[in-house]
C-alpha cells in the first residue's frame, strides 16, 4: 500500500471531484424527479445512467483507495473527529455502492427495464416482485436521505479544515503537492 506523501494521489482526487459532482447532480436529479411530473421522464433517463456511472466509478474508487493509502490526518486532532472521518469516509464509499445498486434491484423487481440509453438495456438483478419492488423504492429513498445528510457532514468537516483548523486536511484532497517534501497544506 503506497500513500503519496501527505496528499491524496491523483486518481484519488479525480475521482473525488468528478464524483462530488456526480453525486450532487444525482441528489438535485432525485429531488426534482419526484417533485416534478413534467421533468421527470427525461430526468428518470439521466438518473439511470448517472447511478450506474458512480456504481462504476465508486469499485474504482474503492480499488484505488485500498491500494494507495490516504495521508494521516493531523497529529492533534482529537480521536473522536479521527474516528468520524474514518466512518464518514466509509459511509459514503458504502452509500455510493448501495445506492446505485438498491436503485437496479428496485427496478428489477418493479419489473421495469433499466434502458440506459437507446438499444442497451441492463439485466434485471431480482424477479419481478411488487412487495420487494415497494420495500427497496422505501429503502432507496432511505438511503438517499443519509447520503445527503452524510454529503452536507462531509462539506462540513472540509470546510471546518479549511477555514478553522487551517491544518491542510482539505488540502490534500484539493491539489497535489507543489513539490518533492513540500510539507502539507
Amino acid at each position: 500500500m503506497k500513500t503519496d506523501n501527505g496528499h491524496f494521489n491523483l486518481t484519488a482526487r479525480a475521482l473525488h471531484w468528478l464524483m462530488a459532482v456526480l453525486i450532487l447532480t444525482m441528489l438535485f436529479v432525485g429531488v426534482t424527479m419526484v417533485a416534478s411530473l413534467h421533468w421527470r421522464p427525461m430526468l428518470v433517463d439521466l438518473h439511470r445512467p448517472l447511478g450506474i456511472a458512480i456504481l462504476l466509478l465508486a469499485v474504482v474508487r474503492l480499488v484505488n483507495r485500498l491500494r494507495h493509502r490516504p495521508p494521516p490526518l493531523p497529529a492533534d486532532l482529537p480521536a473522536w473527529q479521527k474516528f468520524a472521518a474514518h466512518a464518514s469516509h466509509w459511509m459514503l464509499y458504502g452509500l455510493m455502492l448501495a445506492m446505485p445498486l438498491v436503485g437496479w434491484a428496485m427496478l428489477s423487481a418493479g419489473g421495469y427495464p433499466i434502458q440506459m440509453w437507446k438499444g442497451v438495456l441492463l439485466p434485471p438483478i431480482l424477479p419481478h416482485d411488487v412487495a420487494l419492488y415497494a420495500a427497496l423504492r422505501g429503502a432507496h429513498s432511505v438511503l438517499a436521505y443519509v447520503l445527503f445528510a452524510t454529503v452536507v457532514l462531509h462539506l462540513s468537516a472540509a470546510l471546518f479544515h479549511l477555514w478553522v483548523r487551517r491544518d491542510g486536511v482539505f488540502q490534500a484532497m484539493a491539489k497535489g503537492p507543489e513539490g518533492r517534501g513540500s510539507p502539507r497544506g
